[in-house]
């Protein structure tokens, strides 16, 4: 069972995303994200398997929910920085995690 002292290793921060490009060389469909977290933290990237419910258009400018504090991990010719998170809907794509209304980006969740 995890604990509170488990839950407080992962830093889950809100950004907003400022650039999506297609990721053609990816597996499975998928974006390269590149999302700010503010001043401390800067702009750091990702790739997410998110084509089924979003286009780059609808991602642009749209805040996340990241953990920061992963190390970076390679996908493909492309270095991870991050991870988005979301949950599957009905047809198992995924959706992805946001505030209900606009927050300063760098945010840590609790």
């Amino acid at each position: 069972m995890a604990t509170i002292e488990d839950f407080d290793k992962l830093d889950v921060r809100v950004g907003t995303i400022v650039d999506v490009l297609l990721f053609p060389e990816a597996r499975k469909p998928a974006y390269k994200l590149f999302v700010d977290f503010g001043p401390a933290i800067g702009i750091k990237k990702t790739s997410a398997q998110v084509t089924a419910n979003y286009t780059p258009e609808t991602l642009m400018g749209k805040q996340v929910a990241a953990v920061v504090n992963f190390p970076p991990r390679q996908v493909g010719p492309f270095m991870s920085e991050i991870l988005v998170l979301g949950f599957p809907d009905e047809a198992g794509a995924v959706t992805l995690m946001h505030p209900s209304k606009p927050v300063p980006n760098g945010g840590r969740m609790f």
